[in-house]
């Protein structure tokens, strides 16, 4: 399938079957998230993978006991970081540096440039930023999981104080944002199986100038 069909093909899948995900296949799910680009590359969020059954099974209580919560083979957290400080902004300066081979001196000016973001916002609106960058790493999860023909469903119901509190999310400073779970469909007891996708047309949704 080319990525147009991909997408096509995805839908929100409601039930699975708990069949698990192939390795290497999971793997490009993840390396697609990690390519994830985010503003300033400062990428403040952390991603965390649940496979195990027991801990899918703590946490099913917290997402209204949706079934694909505990059918899935895995499940992906974004949660954003409660806060970012200018020590968040140094040690990304450092990884540039190392990765690129240059001195982190020369990094100076782009490092305060962020420093001056994360000093001239409130909390909240810090918090809304990373939020934002996670969301865009779900949208490149859900894409690759279409190419690797691996179902999944985008999820923002559920309590994140619960989720938090299953996966010690607060004492890390992250907060659960959003999830995808990740597995393959049950067709037969899956009512949007074969159901036709609904979109709205390219002439409402598209504005052009």
């Amino acid at each position: 399938m080319n990525f147009i069909e991909s997408l096509e093909w995805r839908y929100a899948t409601k039930r699975m079957n708990g069949q698990p995900i192939p390795t290497e296949k999971l793997n490009n799910i993840l390396d697609a998230i990690l390519l994830t680009p985010s503003s300033y590359g400062l990428t403040p969020y952390n991603v965390i993978l649940v496979e195990d059954p027991a801990i899918k099974e703590q946490l099913a209580p917290h997402c209204y006991n949706q079934p694909q919560i505990k059918e899935s083979a895995a499940i992906l957290i974004f949660a954003p970081w409660k806060s970012i400080t200018a020590a968040n902004v140094d040690e990304y300066m450092n990884e540039i540096a190392a990765t690129r081979g240059i001195p982190v001196e020369a990094l100076t000016e782009f490092g305060n440039m962020i420093k001056g973001k994360v000093t001239n916002s409130s909390a909240e609106d810090l918090y809304n930023w990373a939020a934002k960058q996670a969301y865009i790493a779900l949208g490149f999860g859900l894409a690759a999981a279409a190419i690797e023909e691996v179902d999944s469903t985008p999820m923002e119901g559920f309590n994140p104080a619960g989720i938090n509190e299953v996966l010690g999310l607060d004492a890390k400073g992250l907060n659960a944002a959003c999830m995808l779970t990740l597995g393959y469909r049950d067709a037969a007891n899956d009512y949007l199986s074969s159901a036709k996708k609904v979109r709205r047309d390219k002439e409402k949704l598209f504005i052009k100038y």
